[in-house]
Formats: structure tokens, C-alpha cells, sequence
């Protein structure tokens, strides 16, 4: 507790010298993307990179994952980081422009065994675990972004590592270094009222990894033999599909290093309704579509906004190999087909928006088939029923949500406290034995400093409540602050 505490007073001291612009030329969204001020264009080579900009950024975030009661499984723990990142974004020279950004994160945390790592729980991502398990490291230094951009008519083609925003990856940046793609993004507005973006993926570099590994397959001890844990050599996010390994992929004849490819698409050409459609493919083992729309009704002083998506999850292959559940084919026992990964989620909701609030009633169903696959940070509940770090994607699975959000705005400047505080109710189905019914309960707080726009803090709490009392799984307080300075 005392490094903890340490770390804390350490970040706020790093910051005090850099307290001195009155206009950010940055800000962060609640979200975690950062907005950029307007990029320069220049007529000659020089200046494409002397007009560039660089922006740097100085954060501190500190956990406490507190159980109810601690046991060999379940062990409450704090951790304290700090890091920093530079992003170097070059002046729009005939079109062309490159990015690239470099980020540092170093953790704090009691080391007193090897097993420590497994109850870091959220704040895992603020070093990597494999480094941690094989070298001791609690540093981590990763190559975030490597791109070069062109631009024609109003038509973006980007090449390199990249932050890639779509229905089904997200940068994600919540912790201290953001999830990235390698490969090729087209994002076009050239169709009126429609926003058009296609993404070919060949690598994925997760938080918490140093490099970049495959975007749908797990490894194992014949992809890194001789280390300790490779399962957190490639993707290990906590959505992965743990069925679909490097071994079992091999064994059916599948691609270890198949590319994901994803299509979005959003139009407003019929007022006041927003249409979305997203897809996603892993070509040989998994796709997925998702529809949605959202119509707003304006009345005086306030608007309604009913919404309704539609997923539905098409097994290509992947079934076969890991079995219906995330969890791998061993767990799939209680599904009705344990080798198929076809499913579907319905969803509604209904958003009210009076003056400076926004009242958000939803409610979704994973239908009683297959868990839904989306380990690139994008989650199929988000703006519906997901809420801090309670998945509900499980086959057989409906959840309800209540949710007040105060002071939003797209600026990412929140002189004004932004408040988002949620209600969630899961309905799991408990013939799985790692789904249980639950309460969770967020209260989170975003705030600029009004007289240092630079420097914002967050403030984010959970807290879930598994019902019944055969549940063996403890219930748990999810503390996070933040604390962030953008020079």
C-alpha cells in the first residue's frame, strides 16, 4: 500500500512543471480516444515534417479490486502506474501524412509469488504478463502507432499500425497504452450522409503486449515452447475464444494468422434516424453482422431516441475446433450444440435526453445457442447493456440496464463533472458454472480541471453483487483513478 501510495504522490509531482497552457491542443473522450486540433497543410517536403506536431501525454492510474472475502482464488489488490506517451502527427503534404506514437507504462504492485498476476484483475493491462512471468518485468514499452495516411477527395487510406475505431475494435485506451491493428484502414464520407470504413487487420497488439500476434488464436506450448504462460503470447484478451489454440487450430487444419476483416457502415440520409451496419470475418472459422437502428422523436425540451440491434454470430468452422462456449469445447456440455458457434442477441433500447441528462433504458438476450466471439475490444452490449467490466455476452443470457449519464458533450473537455452512474441486472444461465445472476452497480466521474483544461481525472467504481447465495463466486468492488496531462 505504501508503493501504492507512492506512485500516486510521484504522478502528481511529475505533472506540476507541466501545468502551464490555457488551451488543450488535445483532449480525451470519456471513452478513452483522443482528439487532435486541426491537422496543417503545407505545400513542400520540408514543412511536411517541420509543421508537424508532437503531443505528449502523462498519466497516472491506480486500482483496487477488493473481494468480499479473500481466499486462495480471490485475493484484494492494489496497484499503482505511471506512464507517459509521445504522438508525432506530421503536417498533410499531397494527401500524405504519418502518425506515429511510442507509449511506456511501469506498475506498482505487491510481488509476493508468481500467482499475484492472476488477481491484478482490470489493472493487468498496465504491464504485460508475460514479461512479468518470464523476465520479472513491471515495465512496458510498445510501438503503438506506425502509420502513413493518404487522403483523396474525402477518402482516407491507412497503412501500418493503427488505432482502428469500428462497431468491433475499439483503442480501448482505459488503462495505459491502447489496442492497435496492423494492416489497411479505408475510411470514406464521399456518399452522402454515410460513413463508409473497411478494415483489413493482419496483427493485433493488445494493452498489455510489448508486440504485435494473431487476431483470433491462442497460444500454446507448440507456438512458444519453453516459456512460462504462453497463452499470454497472442491473444489473450478476456474475451478471446480459449477453445481456438494454436494446437487445436493446427490439429483441424485452420489458419493460426488469419487476417480479420471489417466493414462499418452509419447513414443518416432519412431524418432523424441513424442507420448502422457492421461485419466482421475471420475467413475459415467465425463471422458476425450486426444491425441497428436508432430514430429520434423531438419534443419540446427533451427528444426520445428508441433503438433495436440485431446480431447474429455465423460459424464458418470455429465451432468444430473450440466448441460452443468462450470458455473452449470442454465447457460447452450444457449448450444445445456444443460444436456450433451460431448465434444471435436481440437488443432495444430507449434514450431520453432532457437539457444536460441522458436517461438510457435497455435490455439485451444472447439467445440460447452460442457465446458471442468479439476479443478486439469492441463488445456487443456497449451503449446497451455493458457497463465497466461485467460481460454479458453468454449464450442464454438477458440483462437489463438503467443508466443517467450528466454533462456529456464530444469535446473531450468536461469543465463541467461528466456523471454516469448505472444499474445492471444479469440474468445468467447457471447451468454454466461461470455465469451467475448479478447486480452491478457504477458510478463514474470525468472532470478538467476548469482553470487547467490539460489535466483531467477519473474517477470509476463497480461494484457486483452475485445474488444467490450457492453462487461460489465473491462479490467484488472494481476502484479506479485516473489521472491524465496532455502537453
Amino acid at each position: 500500500m505504501h508503493r501504492y501510495m507512492s506512485s500516486f504522490l510521484l504522478s502528481l509531482g511529475l505533472l506540476n512543471p507541466l501545468l502551464m497552457a490555457d488551451i488543450p491542443k488535445q483532449a480525451i473522450k470519456t471513452n478513452g480516444q483522443l482528439i487532435y486540433q486541426k491537422q496543417k497543410n503545407v505545400n513542400n517536403f520540408n514543412a511536411f515534417f517541420s509543421e508537424g506536431e508532437l503531443y505528449g501525454r502523462i498519466r497516472s492510474n491506480n486500482f483496487y479490486f477488493s473481494y468480499d472475502s479473500d481466499d486462495s482464488d480471490h485475493e484484494s489488490a492494489p496497484l499503482a502506474s505511471i506512464g507517459a506517451s509521445l504522438v508525432y502527427k506530421s503536417a498533410s503534404w499531397s494527401g500524405f501524412d504519418f502518425t506515429v506514437a511510442y507509449y511506456g507504462s511501469k506498475a506498482i504492485f505487491s510481488k509476493s509469488s508468481l500467482d499475484s498476476i492472476s488477481h491484478l484483475k482490470p489493472a493487468k493491462d498496465t504491464l504485460s504478463r508475460y514479461e512479468y512471468a518470464n523476465n520479472g518485468s513491471t515495465m512496458l514499452y510498445a510501438l503503438g502507432q506506425a502509420n502513413i495516411n493518404y487522403k483523396y477527395s474525402k477518402t482516407n487510406f491507412t497503412l501500418g499500425r493503427q488505432l482502428v475505431e469500428t462497431f468491433y475494435t475499439k483503442s480501448n485506451d482505459t488503462k495505459m497504452i491502447p489496442n492497435v491493428f496492423d494492416g489497411l484502414v479505408i475510411s470514406s464520407n464521399n456518399i452522402q450522409d454515410t460513413k463508409f470504413k473497411l478494415a483489413y487487420l493482419t496483427k493485433q497488439k493488445l494493452r498489455d503486449h510489448m508486440d504485435s500476434h494473431a487476431v483470433f488464436m491462442v497460444g500454446d506450448a507448440a507456438s512458444a515452447p519453453g516459456v512460462l504462460h504462453p497463452e499470454w503470447t497472442e491473444n489473450d484478451d478476456s474475451a478471446m475464444h480459449k477453445g481456438l489454440t494454436y494446437t487445436a487450430l493446427k490439429a483441424a487444419g485452420k489458419p493460426t494468422d488469419a487476417p480479420l476483416i471489417v466493414l462499418d457502415i452509419e447513414n443518416r440520409s432519412i431524418q432523424n434516424l441513424k442507420i448502422n451496419f457492421s461485419a466482421y470475418n475471420v475467413p475459415e472459422l467465425l463471422s458476425q453482422a450486426m444491425g441497428e437502428l436508432n430514430y429520434t422523436m423531438k419534443f419540446d425540451g427533451f427528444s426520445v431516441t428508441p433503438g433495436f440491434r440485431y446480431i447474429q454470430q455465423f460459424d464458418n468452422g470455429a465451432g468444430g475446433v473450440g466448441g460452443a462456449s468462450l470458455s473452449g469445447l470442454a465447457a460447452s456440455a450444457t449448450y444445445k450444440d456444443p460444436t456450433s458457434l451460431d448465434a444471435k442477441m436481440i437488443a432495444a433500447r430507449v434514450v431520453t435526453n432532457i437539457d444536460k441528462y441522458k436517461i438510457n433504458l435497455a435490455y439485451t438476450n444472447i439467445l440460447n445457442e452460442a457465446d458471442l466471439v468479439t476479443p478486439w475490444r469492441g463488445f456487443p452490449t456497449a451503449g446497451y447493456t455493458r457497463s465497466m467490466g461485467a460481460y454479458n455476452w453468454k449464450a442464454n443470457t438477458k440483462s437489463y440496464r438503467i443508466e443517467l449519464v450528466k454533462n456529456a458533450n464530444n469535446t473531450g473537455v468536461y469543465t463541467k463533472p461528466f456523471i454516469q452512474t448505472s444499474v445492471l441486472y444479469i440474468d445468467g444461465d447457471e447451468t454454466q458454472s461461470t455465469t451467475a445472476d448479478s447486480m452491478f452497480y457504477y458510478a463514474g466521474i470525468v472532470q478538467n480541471i476548469p482553470s487547467m483544461p490539460e489535466l483531467q481525472y477519473r474517477v470509476r467504481l463497480g461494484y457486483r453483487d452475485f445474488i444467490h447465495s450457492s453462487s461460489v463466486i465473491s462479490n467484488y468492488l472494481d476502484s479506479r483513478l485516473e489521472f491524465n496531462y496532455l502537453f
